[in-house]
This record gives C-alpha cells, sequence and structure tokens, in this order.
C-alpha cells in the first residue's frame, strides 16, 4: 500500500512539474518572444512562422497542437505509448498554456522597445520551462520526437539532431522577415534558453554511478533491471567496522535517471546506504560508443 502511495506521490509531482514549466515557456515565449517577432528553434518556432505568415490568423497554440497531432501518431508506433505518455500531456499542457498568455497578453509585449532584453529574458523563461518538464521524464514534443526518433536508428545524438532543426528553423525566418537582425536574436535566444535548461538540468545529461548497500539488494537489483531497464552488478564486500558480510549494488547509468533511481532504493529500503558520483565516461550498451 505504501508503495502505492509513493508511486502516486511521484507521479502527482512530476505532473505538477511539467505544468509548472509549460506555464513558464508559454509566458515567456508569448511576452517576449512572439511579441517582438522573433522565430525561435523547434516546432514553437515554425508554429510562428505560420503565425506570422498568416498574418495572425493562425494562432501559434493551434498549429503547435496540430503538428505534434501528427508527430505523435507518426512516433506511436515507433517509439511505444509508454515513452510518448508524459509527451502528450506535455504538449496539451503546452498547447493549453500558448493559448491562454494569447488571449491574455493579446500580441502585447511587456517590455517596448527593448527586443534585445525581450530576448534574454524570454529565453531564460523558456529554457527554465524546459527543464522543469525535463526534470519530471517529460517532454513538449515537437523536434524531442523527430531527434528520438533519429537517434533510435541512426548514430546521431538527440542534441545534435535538434540542433540541426533549430538552425533550419530560425534561418527561414530570413525569407518572411528579410531581416539579419532577428536571425541573430534567434540564435541569442536558442544558446541562452539551452543553457539556462542544462542549468537547471543540472548536468542531467552526464553519466553517473551509485553504490548502493542495502540489506534488501535482491528486491533493489530486480527492480533496476525490469522498472528502470538498467543493468546492475552485486559485490561481495566486509563492513571495515562490523567484520560482517554485505552485498554492494553497483550501478552505472544517466544522470537524468538519478530521481528515478534513489526514489526506487527509497521504497524499498529507506535505510540504504547510496554514494553517487559523477563519471568522466561510461562505454557500451546504452551509452557512448567506443571511439578509437
Amino acid at each position: 500500500m505504501k508503495l502505492i502511495n509513493n508511486k502516486v506521490y511521484f507521479a502527482v509531482q512530476d505532473y505538477l512539474m511539467i505544468i509548472l514549466g509549460t506555464l513558464l515557456y508559454g509566458f515567456g515565449f508569448n511576452a517576449f518572444i512572439l511579441s517582438n517577432e522573433i522565430i525561435t528553434g523547434g516546432v514553437s518556432g515554425i508554429c510562428a512562422l505560420i503565425f506570422f505568415a498568416s498574418n495572425g490568423i493562425i494562432p501559434v497554440s493551434v498549429s503547435y497542437f496540430v503538428i505534434n497531432v501528427v508527430l505523435l501518431l507518426a512516433a506511436l508506433k515507433i517509439l511505444g505509448f509508454k515513452f510518448l505518455i508524459k509527451t502528450i500531456f506535455g504538449v496539451f499542457s503546452l498547447s493549453a498554456s500558448l493559448s491562454l498568455f494569447e488571449w491574455l497578453l493579446k500580441g502585447h509585449s511587456i517590455l517596448h522597445d527593448q527586443p534585445f532584453m525581450s530576448i534574454i529574458i524570454g529565453a531564460f523563461l523558456c529554457g527554465a520551462g524546459l527543464g522543469l518538464v525535463f526534470s519530471a521524464n517529460g517532454s513538449t514534443g515537437g523536434t524531442d520526437i523527430i531527434g528520438a526518433v533519429v537517434n533510435k536508428y541512426k548514430n546521431i545524438s538527440i542534441g545534435r539532431a535538434l540542433l540541426f532543426c533549430d538552425f533550419f528553423i530560425i534561418g527561414s525566418s530570413f525569407f518572411l522577415f528579410h531581416d539579419i537582425e532577428k536571425i541573430v536574436f534567434g540564435f541569442v535566444e536558442m544558446f541562452i534558453s539551452n543553457y539556462v535548461l542544462d542549468m537547471v538540468l543540472n548536468g542531467n545529461r552526464q553519466s553517473v554511478q551509485f553504490f548502493i548497500f542495502s540489506q534488501k539488494y535482491d528486491e533493489i537489483a530486480e527492480r533496476i533491471i525490469h522498472d528502470l531497464d538498467r543493468g546492475c552488478t552485486i559485490l561481495d564486500g566486509v563492513g571495515g567496522y562490523s567484520r560482517k558480510p554485505v552485498k554492494v549494488v553497483v550501478l552505472l547509468a544517466k544522470k537524468s535517471e538519478s530521481v528515478s533511481i534513489f526514489r526506487l532504493v527509497k521504497q524499498i529500503d529507506h535505510q540504504a546506504f547510496i554514494s553517487q558520483s559523477i563519471v568522466r565516461g561510461v562505454y557500451g550498451e546504452g551509452f557512448d560508443q567506443i571511439k578509437t
């Protein structure tokens, strides 16, 4: 019963985090970026292009929702429903957030005649919002889906695939505005937003190593393998003070999985002793390929 309650608590926490993140993104995008006619990367950038090309007839929230529904349907068979469930929630949440702030702000900029400062503030808000979404193991869809599909079949990282998409989308704004300055502002927004996102995630893309000391090592190892789809190793040890035999679960994982690992161990044994450290490189199945 306690295990079920913990799962519900963490699930609710994650979804509330996604909602908060999408609200931050929706406010920053509408109040500081779209109102200054700046095109950003991702599907939101494509939707901004559609918005300005249609003279405001097609709202960003509408085109964002439609494009993502198409991408989700296309990716459902490839990536599976389990992978996409939080993405679906993120898409609905961000679409609602964009629609809300479109209605509240009505296209007006909070900072008048200060486009560069608006871009910096907007990028910080959007980056922080996305960071909160990703820290809850969520996604806002869009080019994230494209990147995940490409990463599954090609030896191209999701980050690199998204970078290519963003450069193409922002560069395309020249054909609409014929203004190099707006392209520069778009790239500034992209770099600041990505930097803030990484700060919020605190380097969650790095790999980490766990040493887990617990009398319930068998159950912990079993759950790590089946729930997290990660391998682990059980080592034999001897307590330096007690001189009693102990079992140590050794686990290598992505830093973005750290929260899930801590939650899992805490659910099984709240008295477990856990050591976490960042490792410089992990190579093999599920991590980076060995490059020679």
